[in-house]
């Protein structure tokens, strides 16, 4: 029987075995494999036909599949690998698939995007906008360095982030890890700027969805995290089993998560 598994570190919160388990009735293991990436590799290679990948492997699994998906290419990322019938590693990024859908059921066309951070979370929100249309591209980071070489990477503009109140994005992605307090200089709940202006005219979109910092500020619409994961989920378990995921039984635990 084919089992499927997710690598990263830490993994014991996530809920990828709960979506997969309902997106087939439990007819296919599901396990979760936190250890160092060489160690969780070789599980995979040994026991597994797919695996999910999370942070902080999908640049290592970027390296060591053999074919990459036109999506993981564009992202320098996988978060999905196969054992396909050829007997290559086939690698996916579906993380720009979950920013796609999401934001493609709210109907909603950005024109001015705004992404804060720089991780592989960043990457998947970049590709994903250039392909949803957005006419401009700004990156900010709280490491300036890193929000430059992405932006140079994908031929987009990029700010240090105390800059942001400047912008007037009409859709801003949020894909810093943990809460906005973290970040150097925050002093309330939200990062200075991401107030009023800023966020009020626009979009917003958080990939953080168990503790999510922006869920309560005033914008023109908030599009949770659960809803990037339930559209990657979607996206990346037919690439897996060959078979579509049931929908209204994913849409089910993701409400309750």
């Amino acid at each position: 029987m084919k089992q499927f598994a997710l690598i990263g570190h830490p993994v014991a919160g996530s809920m990828s075995p709960r979506l997969f388990t309902a997106a087939y009735d439990g007819r296919y293991p599901y396990h979760l494999i936190d250890a160092p990436f060489d160690e969780a590799w070789a599980t995979f290679l040994k026991s597994y036909h797919g695996i999910n990948v999370t942070a902080p492997y999908k640049q290592d699994a970027f390296r060591a599949v053999d074919v990459l998906s036109d999506g993981a290419r564009d992202c320098g990322a996988v978060n999905l690998v196969v054992k396909a019938e050829d007997g290559l590693l086939h690698g996916y990024n579906t993380d720009v698939d979950g920013v796609i859908g999401a934001v493609k059921e709210t109907g909603f066309q950005p024109e001015n995007t705004l992404v804060i951070g720089a991780g592989g979370a960043a990457m998947a929100a970049v590709v994903a906008a250039k392909k949803l249309g957005s006419k401009t591209i700004t990156i900010a980071n709280r490491t300036y360095e890193k929000a430059a070489a992405l932006a140079a990477a994908h031929n987009c503009d990029a700010v240090p982030l105390e800059n942001i109140g400047t912008l007037k994005p009409d859709f801003v992605v949020y894909t810093v890890p943990g809460d906005a307090r973290s970040l150097p200089g925050v002093t309330s709940s939200v990062i200075p700027g991401l107030t009023g202006d800023l966020l009020g005219g626009a979009v917003v979109l958080e990939a953080e969805y168990k503790h999510p910092s922006l869920s309560e500020i005033p914008c023109r619409r908030y599009i949770s995290g659960k809803m990037w994961c339930l559209h990657q989920a979607l996206a990346g378990y037919g690439i897996f089993t060959g078979e579509a995921p049931n929908l209204e039984a994913l849409t089910r635990v993701i409400s309750t998560c």
